[in-house]
């Protein structure tokens, strides 16, 4: 093999190497690129439409972000459901203790699961004066 030749199939390992090196990060660049739609997707369903499935994807790409646990906090109070709300408003407190509003957010969430789980109570004349369609008066003239 002559000086030349090797020095050309140098040249075209290094091409070749240096397109396939190119091609790779262009590929993980592009997936990349593609998670970060993903997640600036599920976070804007998330705290526009209170998406309860698109906070937690957002959630996955980003657990520590106490924007989105207070967004799926929010959610998840529209859902009705005060449990799993008031542990990712704890949650994004503790991760962001000075975060604004979030007290207010964690009573309000526990003030309307209190009152979801407080009892009917009747008083005692609702209890005795209580008549059905179908009851026979007490005094009847047969």
């Amino acid at each position: 093999m002559s000086l030349h030749t090797s020095k050309a199939v140098y040249f075209l390992s290094a091409l070749l190497l240096l397109s396939v090196t190119g091609l790779r990060d262009a590929a993980s660049q592009t997936a990349g690129d593609a998670t970060a739609a993903a997640l600036k997707r599920d976070t804007v369903r998330c705290s526009t439409q209170a998406d309860v499935e698109a906070c937690y994807n957002a959630i996955r790409r980003n657990p520590n972000d106490p924007a989105l646990l207070v967004s799926l906090g929010d959610a998840l109070a529209r859902a009705q459901r005060f449990e799993d709300s008031i542990r990712n408003y704890r949650r994004a407190a503790v991760i962001a203790p000075g975060m604004s509003g979030i007290a207010a957010k964690i009573s309000a969430a526990e003030e309307r699961m209190a009152s979801r789980r407080a009892p009917v109570r009747q008083t005692a004349s609702a209890v005795t004066d209580k008549r059905f369609s179908n009851a026979a008066p007490e005094a009847q003239s047969h």
